[in-house]
Formats: structure tokens, C-alpha cells, sequence
């Protein structure tokens, strides 16, 4: 009798037409947002979220990612940490004949850098050729921004996880524009690689055995506070970083403490780097759990888009990297953007970059967008991820923690995809970077992990 007698309340679930309507006649109702799943998930989602597993393996993998306390312990030389004869690249595995523009620009920049080629052309002869063996960074502990090549005579940050162990590295930032990174091999970038070589990475290392482990998480929850979200915002890290370097520096290289820190100062972007290493060891650190569905790695080469799960190994799962939308430097527009490339996603999939966009309102002049769109952006990840990290917190959501902890079963469920915000390379080898923007990764490389996913619980999918 009360249903007949009270106000009618209609809840209205998925599509907003009716809701719409309901409204414009004065019916008060409450709506629900509802995606379907992902296109033939049904019942792989089915199994994976009745695996008994599931709950505890979960909760113990993204307890070890926001238990991490990463640490920069030191700057060394890759050759200490590469096998000789091998590059290092961001993304999936990929030969020479696949790579896009930016990725052969990079690699023909650290042959020149090598002295492995005396000019461009005989660089791409010995690569086509197969003379350089090429490794995904991911699987050597490190992770490089955009084409992430990193060859032996280039200096990395040293990070460590003081919690469980682990340890990651990443190449030095060499700031913005035409640089290797981005596919381009100049003149002045070479000179460039050559100063960080001989004078940048030497200082460093100094620097750092002097000062000891530098708290980069503490450095990162404070960043967030001011306005980084530690992708594509990375100037208050940045600026607290170099509070911390600037005395040990001056003490330990005096000769060349000037031209550090004014290399440091002018590169709002330096501390990046050792963020992303930072990421590393708190992902690695969850990786393994059987029956986890957390999501542990997304990386892209500037062709593929892939990831990898906690439950299923080193194993990748991978679709076309997509082309990023967003604001574009100078003449350059849509047609000179290569598809998306770099390592600088494990920073969302630690619960920073784009899902930590709230944080940082000054993003959305760099990748496009209203203030209000990176706030719904962070909202709508929580939705995808397992927990919220207790020391990255968000002003201006009530210091909530971050968004953390991808599930890729909750990614198939609701149909939300991971939001990544990026640099833009330009297609062409050499042209260095044209712009930044957002970028969504394709539905595939989630859905064929979760029916691998689906495959270790029971008996196989077909």
C-alpha cells in the first residue's frame, strides 16, 4: 500500500534518454550509471570474479604497491645494468621492421651516441640488420619516457623500495623539444647526451653518495599538494627535488655545480624520470600473486599498446597504440602525431598522472581540457581500481588518496578504460616532440588479459 500511496521513484539505469524524459514530466528519479562489459567478456569476467582466489590475491597486491617507499639511492651508468650489446626500449617487444618514426629515431641517436655507426644510414643498416639486440625496458627492472631507448653510456636513476627490496631504474631527463626520447638524433642532441655523459650523470652520482636516499614518496605525496600530478606536471617535484641535490652538488662537483643545477632548473620535467623508476618498484613489488587481476605494467612502443597482470607472469597482452588528442606546439597538428609511445604510463598505473589529474588544475593547459574534466577524469577511476593510496592524496577531492591499483576486471565490467594523459612525438623520425595530450588504450589489450586471466582459474576459453 505505502508503493500506492507514496510518490512514485523510478531509478533509471544506463542510457540517460529515459531519465531525460522523466524529468522534462516533473517524476523525480535516481540514476545509475551501468556500462555493459566489454565485448565478448561475459564469462570470462564471469570466472575471474568467481575465482576464490581473487579477494585475497588482490588485496595482497595492492597492499605491496601503496606499501612501497621508494628511495633514489643513486645515479649509475646503464652498462652496469645492460648486457652488452643491448638496447633498451619503452613499450612491448618490437624488431626494427615495426617500429614507428620516434623509436627508429632513438635508436639511430644511441648508435651515433655509441660510436656504433659513423653516420644515420649505416645506424639503420646495423639495426635492420640485427646487429643491436633490442629488450623491452620493463623487463630489466627499468622504464624509459616516450621511445625509452637507453644504451650503455647513458647514466639512469637508481630507485629502491625500501619496504620489500626492489630496485628500478631510469634514464636522466633531458628536458623538452627535440630530444632522443622523442625520436630525434641531431647535432645539438647528441651534444646534449654527451654533456649528461660526461659532466651531468658523474655530478649526480657524487651528489647522491653524499646526501644518501632521497624519500621519493614523500616527495611525490608533497608534489601533489602543490599541483603535480607527476605525468605531465612535474615542476614542484621537480623544484623539491632540487632543494635536495643543490648543496651536495655544489660540494661534491664544484667545477660543474652551475651548469647542473641551471640544466635541472630550466627543466620542469627532470624529476619525471626518477618518479617513473619510483612507479617501478611499487608495481614490481605487486607483481606475481597468483589469481591477482591487478594490473602491473602498461606500456607503449609508438605502435603497440600492452599490459601486464599480476597473475599471469611477464606475459603481454597488446593492441594498436592510439593516436593521443590534445593541443599541438607551433604548426604542428593531428597528422604529424605518432601513435602513443613511452614507459611514463606505469606512473597511472601506480594511481599518478591521469589518475591523479584533480590534483592538478595548471594540466589542463598542457594536454587540453576544462579544469572540470580532470576532476571527473580522477573521479572515474576509482571506479577501475582497487584502493585508494594512503599517502597520494588529492586537495581538492577532501585529501582522498589517488585512485590505485587497475583491476582489469573491473575495466572489462564497467567498460572504463585506464585515462592517460602524454607527450606527443611526431611520426617522422627527428621531429622530436609536436605536443601532449590525453590518450585512450585500446579495449583489446585488457579484454585478452582477462580471458588469459579466465584460462589459468579453469579449463581453457575458446
Amino acid at each position: 500500500m505505502t508503493l500506492l500511496s507514496a510518490p512514485p521513484r523510478v531509478i533509471t539505469v544506463g542510457a540517460g534518454l529515459l531519465d531525460d524524459a522523466l524529468r522534462a514530466q516533473a517524476v523525480p528519479t535516481v540514476p545509475v550509471a551501468w556500462r555493459p562489459p566489454l565485448p565478448g567478456t561475459a564469462e570470462a569476467l564471469a570466472r575471474v570474479l568467481a575465482d576464490p582466489r581473487r579477494q585475497a590475491a588482490n588485496e595482497l597486491a595492492v597492499s605491496r604497491l601503496t606499501s612501497a617507499r621508494p628511495h633514489l639511492v643513486g645515479v649509475r651508468r646503464a652498462s652496469e645494468v645492460l648486457a652488452e650489446g643491448t638496447f633498451l626500449h619503452a613499450g612491448p617487444p618490437i624488431t626494427w621492421e615495426r617500429a614507428s618514426g620516434p623509436m627508429r629515431g632513438a635508436l639511430v641517436g644511441a648508435m651515433l651516441l655509441e660510436g656504433l655507426a659513423g653516420d644515420e644510414h649505416e645506424a639503420r643498416r646495423t639495426l635492420a640488420a640485427g646487429g643491436v639486440t633490442l629488450r623491452p625496458c620493463h623487463e630489466h627492472a627499468t622504464v624509459g619516457p616516450m621511445a625509452g631507448v637507453v644504451s650503455p653510456s647513458m647514466w639512469v636513476f637508481e630507485v629502491r623500495d625500501m619496504e620489500r627490496g626492489g630496485t628500478a631504474y631510469c634514464s636522466l631527463n633531458e628536458g623538452l623539444g627535440k630530444v632522443l626520447r622523442y625520436g630525434a638524433y641531431g647535432p645539438e642532441v647528441l651534444e646534449r647526451l654527451r654533456w649528461m655523459d660526461q659532466v651531468l650523470g658523474p655530478a649526480l652520482a657524487a651528489a647522491l653518495e653524499r646526501i644518501g636516499p632521497i624519500d621519493l614518496r614523500a616527495l611525490i605525496a608533497q608534489a601533489l599538494q602543490m599541483g603535480d600530478e607527476l605525468h605531465n606536471r612535474n615542476r614542484a617535484a621537480t623544484s623539491l627535488l632540487l632543494r635536495e641535490l643543490a648543496p651536495a652538488v655544489v660540494e661534491a662537483a664544484p667545477g660543474a655545480a652551475a651548469q647542473v643545477l641551471r640544466f635541472i632548473n630550466g627543466n620542469d620535467h627532470f624529476f619525471l624520470n626518477a618518479g617513473m623508476a619510483a612507479a617501478k618498484v611499487g608495481t614490481d613489488a605487486a607483481r606475481d600473486v597468483p589469481g591477482s587481476s591487478l594490473v602491473v605494467a602498461m606500456a607503449r612502443n609508438g605502435t603497440d599498446f600492452g599490459v601486464q597482470v599480476s597473475g599471469l607472469g611477464g606475459r603481454w597482452f597488446t593492441g594498436p597504440a592510439g593516436v593521443p588528442d590534445g593541443l599541438y606546439l607551433g604548426a604542428y597538428g593531428p597528422g604529424d602525431a605518432n601513435p602513443d609511445i613511452g614507459d611514463s604510463t606505469i606512473t597511472e598505473t601506480s594511481g599518478l598522472g591521469g589518475f591523479a589529474m584533480a590534483a592538478s588544475p595548471a594540466i589542463v593547459r598542457f594536454v587540453g581540457g576544462e579544469v572540470s574534466d580532470a576532476v571527473r577524469a580522477t573521479r572515474s577511476m576509482y571506479e577501475i581500481t582497487l584502493a585508494e593510496h594512503p599517502a597520494y592524496q588529492i586537495p581538492g577531492l577532501g585529501f582522498r588518496g589517488t585512485p590505485a591499483g587497475i583491476d582489469v576486471a573491473l575495466v572489462a565490467r564497467t567498460g572504463l578504460l585506464p585515462v592517460v594523459n602524454t607527450g606527443i612525438a611526431g611520426r617522422v623520425a627527428g621531429t622530436g616532440q609536436v605536443g601532449a595530450g590525453l590518450v585512450k588504450p585500446p579495449a583489446e589489450a585488457f579484454t585478452s588479459a582477462l580471458l588469459a586471466l579466465a584460462r589459468s582459474v579453469n579449463d581453457p576459453i575458446e
